[in-house]
């Protein structure tokens, strides 16, 4: 293989890994804010109950 071919599959599984932890990270945020948000939904609804 030429250095050109090398050096262009080299960007694009750096590209492809980028975008993979990308995804990866968005997943985990979206999960992280649903949980931070039951957690005030449930505070707020059981600090209601108590009154």
């Amino acid at each position: 293989m030429s250095k050109a071919a090398i050096a262009i599959a080299c960007i694009c599984l750096l590209t492809l890994s980028g975008c993979g932890n990308t995804a990866y990270g968005l997943k985990k945020d979206g999960q992280e804010a649903s949980h931070a948000m039951d957690n005030a939904t449930h505070r707020v609804l059981s600090a209601g109950a108590k009154k």
